[in-house]
């Protein structure tokens, strides 16, 4: 997938807004990232993942423990050729879900 079409794939998820933080572009919800891609670098980008998958993932060639983020809780990914498009959209709105839920009750209910 190219950066556009990953940009595009993310701002149709409901509520996502972007901005950039760190020299990094990032998709947020209420706020609160859930991509975080260096497109100066790459663009390597990091998720938040299911802490029980986060071994598997971290296992495979391209994935690693995301810099600076939660340990065992976001994954770092080299580019986006690792994952190819379904695997990648649906990690995507994985990550977004994970936030999404950490938030208020009354904020989720805005986007179910």
């Amino acid at each position: 997938m190219d950066i556009e079409s990953f940009r595009e794939y993310c701002l149709s998820l409901p509520g996502t807004t972007e901005g950039m933080k760190w020299d990094h572009l990032c998709f947020m919800v209420e706020e609160k990232i859930y991509v975080i891609i260096a497109i100066d670098e790459g663009n390597s980008f990091s998720i938040k993942c299911n802490p029980d998958e986060f071994e598997e993932l971290a296992a495979r060639d391209g994935i690693a423990q995301a810099y600076h983020m939660a340990k065992r809780q976001w994954i770092q990914v080299e580019n986006l050729e690792v994952l190819n498009d379904h695997e990648l959209k649906r990690r995507v709105a994985e990550s977004r879900a994970m936030v999404l839920a950490k938030l208020p009750k009354k904020i989720q209910a805005k986007y179910a």
